[in-house]
């Protein structure tokens, strides 16, 4: 016969899977977050960035002044293809290896052609992802917290896509960051400067309800209302205090990664960085994009793709025009097939 200990801890064993199969049904859905394999291993990413946070953030001078260390730009291209602008991103990068950093995310289903030069190396682990899915916002927490981790000096994190070119030299993006800090905090040796981050937060978007009961009806609350709710751009640049808000970030990242019923209007990774970000320090963003897109006949939740003929000089000044005081860093969707003519009017 079994000894009672042994037949309780068989007992238990074999109920597992039947508790797995009924908790859902029974506990309210609210209150009912089962962890995944990925996102266990994601949250030990993000607490081993938060924990290299905590133990090594130097204190950095403007570069206009004579205090090394310099701060750094962290690149994050998050693709499901190849890398088709790598000759036009390797000029851009060309003789200012010190001051930025390239981390790639790709899509580990898709076979890609590994870029060289300054991207050779720069792929982080990978996972997955779909589009109308909360998958792109994990990846994106990924590329952030693998930076923070990587250099203690990267102090902006730019997100962008394969399909992204940039409408300017690295020196001017570079200088357009850093000019102006928000606040400084002194200390005996140094002074800390903080800088704003560039991400689009807008509050009136035409189909804002749609996309707020994209989940159902009330998913989303208490931790995020319906006056809280906001939508933006995809692509970004945040600070390094952002990226760490992102990365921490727990309660809201529980809503955001419900599966949504309306796909149509499902469009996770521009509302929750949007969101987290007015709800955190709305003060200390833009509430601007840097990146340009056009949204003139797009199909599909697809912006307008340039064509050879559409390309000029005339265009890419066009694309660094905005209607506020800053000025686009990036432009897209340009097809691979563009390169030439991009790199030739670019300035």
């Amino acid at each position: 016969m079994f000894s009672s200990p042994l037949l309780i801890s068989f007992t238990l064993l074999l109920s597992l899977p039947l508790l797995f199969f009924f908790a859902p049904q029974i506990l309210p859905p609210n209150h009912f977050h089962f962890l995944l394999p990925d996102e266990l291993d994601d949250l030990s990413l993000f607490h081993r960035a938060t924990v290299a946070s905590t133990h090594s953030s130097p204190r950095i001078v403007s570069h206009l002044g004579t205090t090394n260390p310099k701060p750094k730009i962290a690149f994050l291209f998050l693709t499901n293809s190849n890398l088709s602008f790598v000759p036009l991103w390797e000029k851009f990068f060309h003789g200012n290896q010190p001051l930025f950093n390239i981390y790639i995310h790709s899509d580990p289903s898709i076979t890609l052609t590994p870029p060289g030069g300054v991207f050779h190396g720069r792929f982080i682990a990978s996972k997955k992802t779909h589009r109308a899915s909360p998958t792109l916002i994990s990846a994106t927490r990924r590329l952030l917290a693998t930076a923070i981790i990587d250099d203690p000096l990267n102090q902006y994190f730019a997100l962008v896509s394969q399909y992204c070119v940039p409408l300017h030299s690295f020196n001017f993006m570079y200088n357009y960051l850093f000019r102006n800090p928000l606040t400084s905090i002194s200390s005996f040796s140094s002074t800390q400067l903080e800088y704003q981050s560039f991400i689009e937060i807008l509050s009136d978007e035409p189909n804002l309800f749609e996309r707020y009961g994209a989940r159902g009806d009330d998913v989303m609350l208490p931790e995020v209302s319906f006056e809280e709710f906001r939508v933006g751009s995809q692509f970004f640049i945040l600070t390094r205090r952002h990226a760490l808000a992102v990365i921490r970030d727990r309660k809201l990242w529980r809503k955001f990664r419900l599966p949504c019923l309306n796909v149509d209007s499902c469009y996770p990774e521009e509302h929750y960085f949007p969101t987290l970000l007015s709800m955190e320090d709305l003060k200390g963003c833009s509430q601007f994009t840097l990146t340009r897109v056009n949204w003139t006949g797009s199909f599909d939740g697809h912006p307008h793709l340039y064509t050879p003929l559409e390309v000029s000089a005339e265009l890419v000044y066009r694309l660094r025009q905005s209607n506020s005081s800053y000025s686009y860093f990036f432009a897209r969707k340009f097809s691979p097939g563009l390169l030439g003519a991009v790199d030739g009017y670019r300035c």
